[in-house]
């Protein structure tokens, strides 16, 4: 089936306004099960004990998928229990806020909007707020929904060790598998009525590696602390067509959002490839017939920014406004929303090749990572920008390039490390490598795909978090933490942004 398509997604906490519409959900949801939803006085006791714990996937406006769990003392509650133990006392008195071990007690997502990876979205967030409250793990009873088809043959532990192997197809535990949770145990009798798993379920659980016994339980934030990039550093080559270039883009989405990156972030012009096809017309021509591409592959790539729950900067794409061709990006967001960057500078060569324009348009972009900025390529040489920039908050700025050679690339890395210690920052970089020798002005790349940091003791001495292997068709992932660059700010050894002499100069925006 085709997966329904999307232009918002929204992760709520759930509250007594959500609950008809989260009663029809569920009951949709769960079709034929008897007792499927939660009765309004139980959902108020969850929100009130726990409200940080019932979340809710919205997709336009509906609600897409729920997830309610509670925090449990699991040697009090023992392995050995039924679904009646967790959630038989309407009041939920077995929460804990004391205990060690966040209890998934509902999970679902609608029929009608399956096919998009909103379930690992939920699972996601289970997991951060497992880490954020400290908590040892997540369990839960997972359901065998395909087990009768079995219990003739199988006994519940052959019947799960088939499904491991791939040779039985159980969509509930292959789901919480992919998603590195593991059996525990089977729980017998878990859930009443539940015929399709004979009543049968499996104890799943996934460990908080992170985990401490603090003395204090810290409070979950909204911004994240610690954001994970996710570079792609893209091999130039022949494509049969836009279809087989974005499965090739998905392929790499696939690959960082599996590291649970916060991030993924592909080089300018990755999408020039298609214009092989055009290679008979002239330069300005050829790439005129690529700005044609730019709306669909903006349209797919926020797509799959909402199916792989990763916010996604797309590089850069011609674009014809009003007749004038200008180099631009976006920034599609997990949430579903899309905002656009331009290049302000273009090099000689795109203006004298392409007749390429100039951008009007410099900004900061909210996320649920904190503020960050984006500039393209030759952008990242002119300080004012990301000075511009850093003075509206930014964090983290982004760097998509394209360079033919390496002094070419050498100039886009001294001034990207540069940026990084003048405006106390991280600073990520991505480029393209290979050759692409039917298309015209797009003959070679040269690449390194890098992580700088400001030099401080805090980073690296030499101001590399991480680099990839030069011209090699990768991803880079690293880990860049905010608080450091909050307390470089403070008590650097150098403080580059407080110590400017603005009583001696000054930076202004002339063009808004």
């Amino acid at each position: 089936m085709e997966p329904k398509k999307i232009e918002n997604i929204e992760l709520k906490f759930l509250t007594l306004k959500d609950y008809e519409a989260l009663k029809k959900a569920t009951i949709q949801s769960y079709g034929g099960m008897p007792n499927s939803y939660w009765k309004i006085n139980e959902i108020g006791n969850l929100i009130d004990v726990f409200p940080e714990g019932q979340v809710l996937i919205m997709a336009d406006g509906q609600i897409a998928g729920c997830a309610l769990s509670i925090i449990v003392d699991f040697d009090k509650l023992g392995e050995k229990h039924t679904y009646k133990d967790v959630t038989g006392d309407p009041t939920f008195k077995i929460h804990d806020p004391e205990g060690d071990v966040l209890y998934g007690i509902d999970v679902f997502i609608r029929p009608d909007f399956r096919g998009l990876r909103l379930g690992r979205r939920l699972y996601d967030y289970r997991k951060e707020l497992c880490e954020n409250l400290d908590l040892k793990s997540i369990v839960f009873g997972g359901r065998m929904p395909n087990y009768h088809l079995h219990a003739d043959k199988l006994s519940p532990k052959q019947y799960i060790e088939k499904v491991k192997r791939k040779q039985i197809d159980d969509p509930v535990l292959n789901f919480q598998i992919s998603n590195d949770f593991h059996p525990v145990r089977v729980l017998k009798g878990y859930l009443e009525g539940d015929k399709a798993s004979g009543e049968f379920a499996v104890l799943m659980e996934w460990d908080n590696i992170y985990y401490t016994k603090p003395e204090k339980k810290p409070t979950p934030t909204a911004i994240k602390s610690v954001v994970r990039l996710g570079l792609i550093q893209w091999q130039m080559r022949s494509y049969s067509g836009m279809e087989e270039l974005m499965h090739q883009a998905e392929y790499f989405i696939d690959s960082v959002a599996g590291y649970r990156c916060d991030f993924a972030m592909f080089p300018e012009f990755f999408n020039a490839p298609l214009m092989a096809e055009y290679n008979h017309l002239s330069e300005p021509d050829a790439i005129r017939e690529l700005a044609k591409y730019t709306k669909k592959i903006t349209e797919k790539l926020s797509q799959l920014s909402i199916s792989y729950n990763i916010n996604i900067i797309t590089g850069s794409m011609p674009e014809i406004v009003r007749g004038k061709l200008y180099n631009v990006g976006y920034l599609c967001r997990r949430d579903g929303s899309v905002e656009r960057f331009e290049k302000i500078h273009v090099t000689p060569d795109e203006e004298r090749v392409w007749g390429m324009s100039n951008g009007n348009s410099l900004k900061t972009f909210d996320t649920d990572c904190g503020k960050i900025g984006v500039l393209i390529c030759y952008d990242s040489e002119f300080p004012e920008l990301s000075r511009l920039l850093s003075d509206e908050g930014m964090d983290i700025l982004f760097v998509p390039f394209l360079t033919d050679t390496q002094n070419g690339y050498s100039r886009v890395r001294l001034c990207a490390q540069a940026r990084a210690i003048e405006n106390e920052c991280y600073v990520a970089i991505a480029g393209s490598v290979g050759n692409l020798p039917k298309v015209h002005n797009m003959d070679i790349q040269y690449a390194q795909s890098a992580v700088f940091t400001p030099c401080d003791f805090a980073f690296p001495s030499n101001g590399i978090k991480a680099e990839a292997t030069p011209n090699t068709e990768m991803i880079l992932v690293a880990d860049v933490d905010i608080d450091l660059l909050r307390e470089l700010h403070t008590f650097g050894a150098v403080r580059n942004l407080k110590d400017r002499r603005k009583d001696f100069y000054r930076l202004e925006r002339v063009k808004k």
